[in-house]
């Protein structure tokens, strides 16, 4: 299912995600943070930080950066101002993980992958295509299916969508036109504490999104 944009889908936008996990570790987010999302730029792979049509200035202060391949191997990666810039990275899709102790008391995980073309997680939780280069996608959170109460989709050209999962918890849309695509979920973990650098943060959220391209 497809909503348009409206007034009341901005507001859904910055509610989050809702987990419906048996364990109850996940639920609805109060607020929508910033995200990270890739991007292919110049024949590299370059990180953004904010929103695709925010993008922050300056990169966070983010913690445990890493470039994540598939079957676990690593990629170097150069910092700038405003972007990471990831080497080629060779076959399959790419991820970028990151943590954000925020001076507010949350604890975001940040969790970026580029590319639709293999079918099994890597992140901890990530959007996976049902098949290669498909349009359906299911969220995962540590190798289990989750049903995520809403995906938010963002386009290059302005096009956005709040997509609501089916019965069986996946979400589909077909893009309508070539340019980049971010899929982007929120949500927090119920219960969940974690201490970093001595601080005990009980506000801990994990952020992912799935970005890929549409050749003209």
């Amino acid at each position: 299912m497809q909503q348009s944009r409206s007034p009341k889908h901005k507001v859904l936008r910055r509610i989050g995600v809702c987990f419906a996990i048996a364990a109850g570790a996940l639920a609805a987010s109060l607020a929508h943070a910033d995200y990270l999302w890739l991007q292919a730029e110049g024949g590299r792979t370059r990180v953004y930080a904010g929103e695709l049509h925010k993008p922050l200035g300056r990169l966070p202060a983010l913690q445990d950066t890493k470039v994540v391949l598939a079957e676990g191997r690593s990629a170097a990666y150069e910092q700038a101002a405003d972007h990471f810039s990831l080497a080629e990275g060779g076959a399959g899709d790419v991820r970028f993980a990151a943590t954000r102790p925020g001076p507010d008391g949350v604890l975001t995980y940040y969790q970026a992958r580029f590319g639709r073309t293999e079918t099994q997680a890597v992140n901890d939780l990530e959007l996976v295509p049902t098949e290669p280069g498909g349009n359906t996608f299911r969220l995962m959170f540590k190798g289990r299916p989750v049903a995520a109460s809403q995906v938010n989709v963002d386009t290059s050209e302005g096009w956005y969508r709040v997509l609501t999962p089916a019965k069986d918890g996946t979400v589909s849309f077909t893009p309508a036109f070539p340019g980049l695509y971010v899929l982007e979920v929120t949500a927090r973990v119920n219960n969940g504490s974690v201490t970093v650098d001595g601080r005990k943060y009980d506000d801990v959220r994990h952020t992912a999104t799935l970005s890929f391209e549409v050749p003209r």
